[in-house]
């Protein structure tokens, strides 16, 4: 299945969800949001969100620092 993740195609099998992506890309979930298809999801809704062929997501990592 192919995605679109930060503008840059993305080839996966197997990855049925948002919380299972997340997972696969090794990031940390605490500090990450997810937007799908320019809709911004709660962590709670990750694991049943499921995962299209085209979908567009934009995964937005939190880093603290000065």
């Amino acid at each position: 299945m192919e995605l679109r993740i930060n503008g840059q195609n993305y080839f996966h099998q197997g990855l049925p969800t948002i919380t299972a992506l997340i997972e696969a890309l090794s990031l940390p979930d605490r500090a990450v949001l997810v937007e799908l298809n320019g809709v911004a999801l709660r962590r709670d809704e990750w694991p049943a969100q499921a995962l299209k062929p085209g979908d567009s997501l934009e995964i937005i990592r939190i880093v603290a620092g000065g």
